[in-house]
């Protein structure tokens, strides 16, 4: 399972109490496509029967059965900077990443490169 660093986590408290809805959570989920053949994704959402739900420092994270396998030991963090910054994931699965980091290729090869909106 993935986790979140103490500054993801605080942030995304903070950008869901602006929200005002308990019933949200934050989705993770892998998608086909970008410069290296799988992009990050990232929604709030209601939990789905088959989601996998890690609960850290008060804050749920929904991970559908599709994207668990990619997202396995994979940490969610968050930096504050002028340009770059934002949510940024380190994922022992991914062997090649996009430059801006939102794109990677998995160890088993899957995915097909495409172009993607990052410039890289």
């Amino acid at each position: 399972m993935m986790t979140l660093s103490p500054k993801a986590a605080h942030k995304v408290k903070d950008m869901l109490a602006a929200k005002n809805r308990d019933d949200l959570a934050l989705r993770i989920y892998v998608q086909a496509g970008g410069c290296r053949g799988f992009s990050y994704g990232m929604a709030w959402d209601v939990p789905a029967d088959d989601d996998e739900v890690l609960e850290q420092d008060g804050v749920r994270v929904l991970v559908d059965p599709s994207s668990a396998p990619y997202l396995d030991g994979a940490e969610v963090d968050y930096n504050e900077a002028l340009m770059g910054g934002g949510f940024l994931i380190q994922n022992p699965n991914a062997v090649s990443t996009c430059g801006c980091g939102q794109s990677f290729k998995a160890k088993n090869g899957e995915g097909a490169a495409s172009a993607c909106g990052c410039g890289h």
